[in-house]
């Protein structure tokens, strides 16, 4: 199992939440954890190409900014792999997860409004060939995603 330094695990657990919202939010980082800049910036580079940081950046709440919906495709199991890769292709795609239901792939797709986000909806399912089940956002609720990590 790797071992994280203690300036990946500072990073990792204090900065899932508060980044702050200032012109250089890395060099505010920086003077807080006493090092510098590009080593803030070095480090998650390195934990985002490893696999441990997926991205690094705000979260909107849903239709805050731009338009974004959930979305679903039934896929055969034998193709799931390479569709997901074709659906991961398109930048508006945050992300995209496997489910055990008919529907089988599951993504969340983001654009600059309901127009574009409809585009990408119907450029994705002819890129694949499956048609692409668009679940809009009827109720909000709220899930903190962050955790406190425990480094044992």
């Amino acid at each position: 199992m790797r071992q994280y330094s203690t300036l990946e695990q500072r990073l990792l657990n204090e900065f899932q939440h508060g980044i702050p919202l200032t012109p250089n939010p890395w060099a505010d980082i920086a003077r807080q954890l006493g090092i510098y800049e590009t080593t803030v910036l070095e480090t998650l580079q390195r934990l985002q190409t490893e696999g441990v940081v997926s991205r690094v950046g705000a979260v909107f709440r849903p239709n805050r900014v731009g338009a974004s919906t959930l979305a679903a495709m039934a896929v055969p199991q034998d193709e799931l792999e390479n569709i997901a890769a074709i659906v991961n292709q398109f930048v508006e795609v945050n992300h995209n997860y496997e489910r055990e239901h008919r529907f089988n792939l599951w993504f969340v797709v983001t654009a600059a409004d309901e127009e574009h986000l409809q585009e990408v909806l119907r450029e994705i399912g002819a890129a694949c060939g499956y048609p692409v089940l668009d679940l809009p956002l009827l109720d909000e609720f709220f899930i903190d995603l962050g955790f406190d990590l425990k480094w044992t």
